[in-house]
C-alpha cells in the first residue's frame, strides 16, 4: 500500500463512527491485564493511545486510573470516543493525526496503538513513540487477526466466492488463515530504538446474526471503499449464503496479537 493509499483509506472509518462503536468486538479482558502488567501501568501513569477510535481500549486503560491521551483522526470517532470516555476526567481526546500533535518529549509511560499502528506513517511509527517515551517506557501493539479456518469454516470457504465476484481486489484461491500460519516473527514491528518485543496471544469467537455481521464488514476500510453497486452486490451474496446455508449466523474468530517492547 502507497503512503497516499494508506493515508486516504484510514479517513473512510470516521464516516461510519457510530457503527463502529456498536459492532467492532472489544479487547479481551486478559490481554489488556497483560497490558496493564508488562507496561507497568497504574494510577497516575502517563499513556498516548494512537488511533483510539471510539474508546475500545481506551475505555479499560482509563479504569486504571492512568492519564490518557487519545489521539483520533476522525471528527466523528473522537466524539463518540469522548461520549464513551465523560466519566474518566483523567482522559482527554485529541483529534488531530499522531504525526501532527504535538506531544512533550520524554512524558509517557506508554504508548500504545490498537490495530491502528499499520496506518502510522512508517518514518513516524518507532521514531515518535521513542521520542515522547521515557527512558524504559512501553510501545505496546496490538493487532487483530480474523482466522478464517476456525469460527463457521465452512462459511469463509464459501464467502470467497462472493469476493471473487463482487471484490476486483481479490485474488482467485485465497487460502485459509490459521494460528500456526499467523507469523510469530515480525520484523516490520521490531526496532532498534526499542528492545525486542514480548508477544501474548489470545483468540476470542464472536457470533453475529446476518446483519450483525454485514454492519460488521462495512467498518472494515476495503468494504468501505468500494464502489456502492459492488459493495451492495458483495454484502447480497453474504446474507443469501449465511440466511440459505448456515441458519442466519456465523461465528468469527479473532486472534489478538500483543507487542510490548522498551525505548532503549
Amino acid at each position: 500500500m502507497s503512503p497516499a493509499e494508506r493515508r486516504l483509506l484510514r479517513t473512510t472509518f470516521d464516516a461510519v463512527a457510530e457503527r463502529y462503536d456498536a459492532v467492532r468486538p472489544r479487547y479481551p479482558d486478559a490481554l489488556v491485564a497483560e497490558l496493564v502488567e508488562l507496561a507497568g501501568i497504574g494510577p497516575g501513569s502517563r499513556i498516548v493511545e494512537i488511533g483510539s477510535g471510539t474508546g475500545q481500549l481506551t475505555v479499560p486503560l482509563a479504569a486504571t486510573g492512568a492519564d490518557v491521551t487519545a489521539v483520533e483522526l476522525g471528527p466523528q470517532l473522537a466524539a463518540v470516543a469522548r461520549r464513551n470516555l465523560g466519566g474518566f476526567p483523567r482522559v482527554r481526546v485529541v483529534q488531530d493525526a499522531f504525526e501532527r500533535v504535538d506531544l512533550p518529549d520524554g512524558a509517557f509511560d506508554l504508548v500504545v496503538a490498537a490495530t491502528s499502528f499499520h496506518w502510522i506513517d512508517e518514518g513516524a511509527r518507532f521514531a515518535k513513540p521513542a521520542r515522547i517515551l521515557r527512558p524504559g517506557g512501553s510501545l505496546a501493539i496490538v493487532e487483530t487477526h480474523h482466522i478464517s479456518a476456525g469460527g463457521s469454516a465452512d462459511f469463509f470457504a464459501a464467502s470467497q466466492r462472493c469476493y471473487e465476484a463482487w471484490d476486483p481486489d481479490t485474488p482467485p484461491d485465497l487460502p485459509r488463515t490459521t494460528v500456526a500460519g499467523t507469523p510469530v516473527e515480525r520484523p516490520d514491528l521490531v526496532s532498534p530504538l526499542f528492545t525486542a518485543p514480548t508477544l501474548r496471544r489470545h483468540l476470542q469467537d464472536v457470533t453475529y446474526e446476518t446483519d450483525e455481521y454485514l454492519q460488521l464488514l462495512c467498518t472494515y476500510s476495503g468494504h468501505l471503499a468500494l464502489p456502492d453497486h459492488l459493495r451492495a452486490g458483495l454484502l447480497n451474496c453474504l446474507a443469501d449464503l449465511i440466511d440459505g446455508q448456515h441458519g442466519g449466523r456465523v461465528t468469527k474468530q479473532y486472534l489478538f496479537e500483543l507487542r510490548v517492547a522498551q525505548r532503549l
